[in-house]
This record gives C-alpha cells, sequence and structure tokens, in this order.
C-alpha cells in the first residue's frame, strides 16, 4: 500500500514541478489514530506531500456486532477505503472533487488514457460561503460526523467545509467551533436565499442530531 501510494506521488510531484524546482523525491507515510462509525480500532494513513500530510486511506477493524448481525461470529473483519479520488486530484492538479461527475465538456477533454496532463482551469460559478459556530456538547464530537451532516442536507452544493476558529472558554471550560461551509453549484449560480434555507436545515440537524448549542 505505501509503495503503491509512493509511486503514484512520485508522478504527481513530477507532473506539477515549476521550471528549476527539483521534484520530491521522497514521500513519509505516518499512521494516525482515527473515527470510523463502523470500525474500532481505526486509522488513518497520511503522506508528507509537498509540506501538507494529506489523508489517503480510512481504514480499521470491523466492528465485532456488524460480522454477528451478518451471521459471521467469531470472524475478524478488515476495511478500508482508498481515496482513489484524492490520488486523482493530485495526480493531474484537480483542485475539487466535484468535478468528476461534472458533464462539462471542458473539463472531460483535457485528458487522456495513459497520460498525466496537469489540470486547466475555467470559469466557475462563485461560491456562497456561510459560518456556523456552537458549543461542542458534553458527549463525544467527531468532525467527521459534521461532514457527512453537511453533505447529506446540501449534497453536491458544498464545495468545502472547513475550520476556521477554535475557542475555549476560560471560566466554563466549553468549547466552542465555527466552521464555514462554502456552497457552489458547478453549473449554475447559487441564490443567498437558497443558501440561507439550506443553512437553516444544516443548524437544526447539528442541534437534534449531536445536541450542539448554537451561537
Amino acid at each position: 500500500m505505501n509503495n503503491m501510494v509512493t509511486r503514484i506521488l512520485a508522478r504527481a510531484a513530477e507532473a506539477q514541478r515549476g521550471e528549476g524546482e527539483t521534484a520530491q523525491r521522497e514521500f513519509p507515510v505516518r499512521w494516525i489514530d482515527a473515527y470510523f462509525p463502523f470500525t474500532s480500532p481505526s486509522w488513518e494513513m497520511e503522506v508528507l506531500f509537498r509540506g501538507e500530510w494529506l489523508e489517503i486511506c480510512g481504514c480499521g477493524v470491523m466492528k465485532q456486532s456488524i460480522l454477528d448481525d451478518a451471521g459471521m461470529r467469531g470472524r475478524i473483519g478488515w476495511a478500508f477505503g482508498f481515496g482513489l479520488e484524492r490520488l486523482a486530484m493530485l495526480l493531474f492538479g484537480i483542485p475539487d472533487i466535484r468535478l468528476f461527475w461534472s458533464t462539462d465538456p471542458r473539463f472531460a477533454a483535457q485528458f487522456a488514457p495513459g497520460q498525466i496532463s496537469p489540470f486547466r482551469p475555467f470559469s466557475r460559478h462563485p461560491p456562497c460561503p456561510k459560518d456556523v459556530s456552537f458549543w461542542l456538547p458534553d458527549g463525544p464530537f467527531h468532525e467527521n460526523d459534521l461532514m457527512d451532516l453537511v453533505r447529506d442536507v446540501a449534497g453536491d452544493l458544498v464545495e468545502d467545509v472547513c475550520l476556521v476558529d477554535s475557542f475555549t472558554h476560560p471560566k466554563t471550560g466549553r468549547a466552542s467551533r465555527c466552521y464555514r461551509i462554502n456552497y457552489c453549484s458547478m453549473d449554475r449560480n447559487v441564490t443567498n436565499t437558497e443558501i440561507n434555507e439550506i443553512q437553516d436545515r444544516v443548524r437544526e440537524r447539528l442541534v437534534n442530531q449531536f445536541g450542539v448549542t448554537l451561537r
């Protein structure tokens, strides 16, 4: 697994090498503890690429209850998900994962089988960013669950979700998070009214599902 990722990233580094630059040759790998709802313990494979640690593969030992329910008592299962789209994004310099599902011919026409050619950006519709901030609940809170919730509510209108602020109250010790959700359609302009309605549903689901306190 490590060798395959290293070979792919070496080709990506060479394809993205600027004039006069030296392509990255070594790609340190680390395995870190992670959380996924169907595995325990869980890990993520991260690779150092162009100065940043990139998540490539999530994996873990399947929870025994899942195997028991499937009639496989006494068995051990191993689950993993390779981020093939993420690797392709690195290899071709593609900035947005949603481009893989785009029907815009300006995207597909840039690539040919067996060839690595850097992606050439084309005009896109403007994003509509919205922030949501809240006090964390007393119980566990996992950022992956937040990402899944936002995708579930907004679908392909979500370009990305990123943490923009983290705060701990000096007296109460309560922790607060602020996330920025960038909404953007691949094929049309979105309206502020449309996105506000989606954002309201996201906020409502956060309270009902995770027990956060909105700010």
